[in-house]
């Protein structure tokens, strides 16, 4: 994975914003924008969840009408706008409308995102605030940019990189909100990422697709697929570098999975009540999707997580998940391993507790010190084919119940 910045310098044609609209009582920021000053290409990838937010729907719609002329993205938090009807769409629209006239472009220009509580409807006075301010204060603060985002998230998480060519310099950065209600099927998050490369829009899609199976499809906070998880990828051109060849498009590629990646695990990172970082290397499945799907279930399970959480090494409760997933597996044809840290597949899985259908002769202290560690690595060998996946994963804690139990309070 190539080395990614967890800051962002600038982004040629792009400015951002992150302000305090009054949504949030606190007066933390709570609206952002994103702006480029010419035209996009724009790609994006959103929830499989059948309930589909306000904002999800308006932005599926103007990528599938308008995916060449995007000139903005407007975050909102505190309301998800979701199961909100017409009423809903019509806010949405009319956000954008906002934001349309503020820049002087044209509301099919605008997408718009939101985050916060289900059924609850933009309060748009606070909505024209924030289109205001936000306009008003376009620069290269990233920070508050993504600060401007978050709902339980911590703190903002945001990160760039830039790739050197024959041709210049071109710069991929993105910022990503999430902490809980994550799970794949797009993983539960909003993120705009950007670019100043020239892309055709196939490859800006695929690209983007590709990214997000690879990340934000790989990791699990709580079993939870949100309404309005979207990512956005834009590219203005701007810095004169265009991309049109196998081996540019293939290191675009490589950049933006790094990004991608990066920001995904700062989201489990940071999830709600995280006390643990967990990777999961399912290798030697029968396919890749196989070994997904074991990885993805033995990372949403609320048993494993809680033996995480009280670092006990509990590896029955490991191959029961893996059991239950929709994938082939042979008990006595696999092993599992447990390691400190964070460990590639490629990298030594660290010390073997089950085997051949039983546990091995380890030692259960060795086992306990490793499990006391922030970062733990599991590797679950399968033994029965070539298919692999890692999953990114963590705990579940006393505070997740805390944050959830009273989220609309």
């Amino acid at each position: 994975m190539m080395k990614i910045s967890p800051s962002v310098a600038s982004v040629r044609g792009f400015l951002v914003a992150g302000v305090h609209a009054g949504l949030k009582k606190d007066g933390a920021p709570d609206f952002s924008l994103v702006v480029s000053e010419v035209d996009c290409i724009a790609a994006g990838v959103f929830t499989k969840n059948k309930v589909k937010a306000a904002p999800v729907l308006l932005d599926m719609q103007r990528l599938d009408e308008n995916p060449k002329s995007i000139r903005a993205v407007a975050t909102n938090t505190i309301s998800a706008n979701a199961c909100t009807g017409a009423i809903g769409l019509k806010n949405a629209r009319a956000t954008s409308n906002l934001v349309a006239d503020a820049l002087s472009i044209v509301a099919e220009q605008v997408l718009v995102m939101s985050t916060g509580v289900i059924g609850a409807h933009l309060p748009m006075d606070k909505i024209a605030r924030g289109v205001e301010s936000a306009s008003a204060n376009l620069g290269s603060d990233w920070r508050a940019a993504a600060a401007g985002i978050m709902t339980t998230d911590t703190r903002p998480k945001f990160g760039s990189i830039t790739m050197e060519t024959a041709d210049g310099s071109y710069s991929i950065a993105g910022m990503v909100k999430g902490a809980g209600m994550i799970a794949p099927n797009m993983a539960t998050m909003l993120s705009v990422i950007v670019t100043d490369a020239g892309l055709p829009l196939p490859e800006l899609q695929s690209s983007l697709r590709a990214a997000a199976n690879q990340s934000y499809n790989r990791i699990v906070v709580d079993g939870d697929t949100s309404t309005n998880d979207t990512v956005l990828l834009l590219a203005n051109g701007m810095s004169g570098v265009s991309l049109t060849g196998e081996e540019e498009i293939a290191a675009f590629q490589e950049a933006l999975d790094s990004l991608t990646r990066y920001l995904a695990q700062e989201v489990v990172r940071d999830g709600e009540g995280v006390t643990k970082f967990i990777t999961l290397n399912i290798v030697n499945a029968e396919t890749e999707a196989d070994a997904e799907k074991i990885g993805q279930t033995i990372g949403a399970s609320v048993l494993t997580k809680s033996a995480f959480f009280g670092s006990d090494a509990n590896w029955g409760r490991i191959m029961a998940a893996a059991g239950r997933a929709e994938a082939p597996l042979e008990p006595d044809s696999a092993s599992l391993w447990v390691a400190a840290g964070e460990s590639s597949p490629s990298e030594a899985p660290g010390l073997e507790i089950f085997s051949g259908g039983m546990p091995t002769d380890y030692r259960e202290e060795d086992a306990a010190a490793i499990m006391a560690a922030p970062s733990i690595t599991f590797t679950l060998d399968c033994g029965i084919g070539d298919g692999g996946a890692t999953i990114w994963t963590c705990d579940i804690s006393h505070e997740y119940i805390s944050i959830n139990g009273d989220y609309r309070s």
